[in-house]
């Protein structure tokens, strides 16, 4: 599982048109699944991202988590964070899971958020979206737990 995690002051994602899923200040998270990703990792995934200290305290340090500036989170399941590109010009996907399995762990990561007590809107699993964001910092962080560097 990767995720990658954007500070945002606003994040939107719209398909066909119409808003699915916007938040004002917090995280812009694109989340790819890969082939083996569990229950275990969402859960340690969704623990990461609320236990993330990058908003600026009163002297200005990243210092402050998510909860304490009462932000918000808006999950886009982006099954391309998966890509090989190791050879050739064309990306593999072949490491991603499939449809079904990737739409349960993004769902858990969802419900662990929000059972933490954050504010959580989603994209449309499965669908072409447009993601637009104002980036604050800005600051962008990649967590990856294929490697199992998380816990």
């Amino acid at each position: 599982m990767r995720a990658v995690i954007q500070r945002v002051s606003k994040a939107e994602v719209r398909v066909s048109e119409v808003t699915v899923g916007e938040i004002e200040r917090g995280f812009l998270v694109l989340l790819g699944i890969a082939a083996g990703d569990t229950a275990r990792d969402a859960a340690a995934i969704a623990t990461k991202i609320g236990g993330l200290r990058v908003f600026q305290d009163e002297t200005g340090r990243m210092n402050i988590d998510l909860a304490a500036i009462g932000g918000a989170v808006l999950l886009v399941s982006q099954f391309t964070l998966i890509a090989d590109v190791r050879k050739g010009r064309r990306p593999s996907f072949v490491g991603a899971a499939d449809p079904e399995e990737a739409a349960l762990l993004v769902g858990e990561v969802a419900m662990h958020l929000s059972a933490s007590g954050f504010e959580v809107a989603t994209g449309e699993f499965g669908a072409h979206m447009e993601v637009s964001l104002v980036n604050d910092g800005p600051v962008t962080i990649v967590i990856d737990s294929i490697d199992g560097s998380i816990s």
